[in-house]
């Protein structure tokens, strides 16, 4: 009864596929479940990536999902 009431329990995805914006490489990670990632270097070119403003992590600014901690709000 209170599982109809509240639905399913959510899932966060836990991974994404990041596109580095220098040179258009995509690679899937797993994103950390319990902290943002600020930083991430592509393996192609070596560019740091950083969060874009008002993002908290590169997931959110680079991800194809965005990451756990945003997902659930």
């Amino acid at each position: 009864m209170i599982t109809a009431i509240l639905g399913p329990p959510m899932n966060a995805t836990t991974f994404s596929t990041l596109t580095c914006p220098a040179c258009g490489f995509a690679k899937t990670e797993t994103m950390p479940t319990d902290a943002c990632q600020w930083f991430y270097e592509c393996t192609q070119c070596h560019t740091l990536l950083k969060p874009k403003p008002g993002d908290c992590c590169v997931y959110c600014s680079y991800g194809t999902n965005p990451c756990p901690g945003r997902e659930s709000l």
